[in-house]
């Protein structure tokens, strides 16, 4: 004999609901760290492109790289922040998310504020070769 089975009633295990949060040292932990690891990669990145207008040599005039390489690293060190961000916001960190937000928004700034100054530095360097700051003023080839 069949007899009708009557749907569950409600399943609290599914759903939408209330979701579960990380715990909050963690999340202040995971938070501070990522963000102190970031901004060491930027202070190396914009570091080394600092050093590489740096000589010993005092008969000899340096001019530091272009940035567009150093920016690109530093791009790439946004996309790591988002991508921490949005699995944190899927483990439920909301303080990790927020800093993470802040630091995706600050490696958006410098990479935008960094290639508006090399892109005017690469312009005036057409303009005027000899300007000071281009690669081949100063006599240089």
């Amino acid at each position: 004999m069949d007899l009708p089975v009557a749907p569950s009633a409600f399943d609290a295990t599914t759903g939408p609901g209330p979701r579960r949060r990380a715990d909050r040292g963690a999340d202040v932990g995971a938070g501070c760290g990522l963000v102190f690891l970031e901004l060491v990669a930027l202070v190396v990145i914009f570091g080394l492109w600092a050093l590489s207008g740096w000589t010993f040599d005092t008969a000899e005039t340096v001019t530091t790289d272009p940035l567009w390489n150093y920016l690109a690293a530093a791009g790439g060190v946004g996309v790591l922040a988002l991508v921490a961000g949005l699995v944190a916001a899927r483990a439920g960190a909301v303080v990790t998310v927020a800093g993470q937000a802040v630091m995706a928004v600050l490696v958006c700034l410098l990479v935008l504020g960094g290639a508006a100054a090399q892109s005017h530095e690469d312009q005036v360097c057409r303009d005027l070769p000899r300007a000071s700051g281009c690669p081949h003023g100063h006599g240089r080839p």
